[in-house]
């Protein structure tokens, strides 16, 4: 078994059909800047992750988030591989259905990313704190940090996109994972600069660094991160300016 359906049930986002995948119990990742970490996916049970972006129904499964290009973004998910290929599995009855303790004791001792793609908080918190809870560490972020339960404090660093957003997620209680520009400052104390990307000279990558595991990680100060993928700088902007327009 590479993978099995830990989710299905109602978005917590807008009650429409989800389900939460987990796969790379065998094949070990070759994410360079993830390291070897078993991967989540969220999306619409009943809609292809592809048509979903295209028609803003996954909204269900990514609310809010300002990357999403109904909301005028660019998503650097690339949708049309593995979550189109994870979803063609699913509907073909791939993967079976476990219990929580099942899969608990699936990823025991080994680091988990909570959403590679879709918002964690789009799912119910117990499966997550089920799926953690043996084991090593995990990696999670969330756009929802508004309006998300306060239990995804401890799971999940808050997705901030400029300054103000890292300010105000912190003072709400959380730890943030912040996007920024080349030329926009880290600020002294409360962040620190990702020790997985490349203005950092990748030091590590994510399964041995365990920052972004919210505020059950030992790290207290935030990680940032200069925006990267395809079109970088651009593109965040176009993001920023889509958002600013919309808020």
């Amino acid at each position: 078994m590479n993978g099995f359906i830990l989710y299905e049930g109602p978005s917590a986002l807008d009650g429409a059909p989800i389900v939460v995948i987990v796969t790379g119990l065998k094949k070990k990742s070759r994410n360079e800047k993830t390291g070897d970490m078993v991967t989540t996916w969220i999306m619409r049970s009943d809609v292809a992750p592809v048509d979903a972006l295209a028609s803003g129904d996954d909204a269900s499964v990514c609310g809010m988030c300002p990357h999403r290009p109904a909301l005028g973004g660019v998503c650097y998910v690339t949708v049309w591989q593995a979550p189109r290929q994870i979803y063609k599995s699913y509907r073909e009855g791939i993967y079976p259905r476990v219990t929580l303790a099942q899969a608990a004791d699936a990823v025991a001792g080994r680091l988990v990313r909570l959403g590679s793609y879709g918002d964690p908080a789009a799912a119910p918190v117990a499966i997550w704190e089920a799926l953690t809870s043996k084991a090593e560490g995990w990696t999670g972020y969330t756009h929802q940090w508004r309006t998300a339960p306060d239990a995804f404090k401890r799971l999940t660093m808050a997705s901030a996109d400029d300054a103000g957003e890292g300010f105000t997620a912190r003072a709400a209680g959380w730890r943030t994972f912040r996007l920024r520009t080349a030329d926009e400052r880290v600020e002294p104390k409360l962040e620190f600069i990702c020790p997985a990307s490349n203005e950092a000279g990748k030091k590590t990558d994510c399964a041995s660094c365990k920052a972004c595991m919210g505020t059950d990680s030992k790290a207290k100060a935030s990680p940032v991160i200069i925006v990267h993928g395809a079109g970088k700088a651009a593109r965040f902007a176009l993001t920023r300016n889509a958002y600013a327009i919309a808020a």
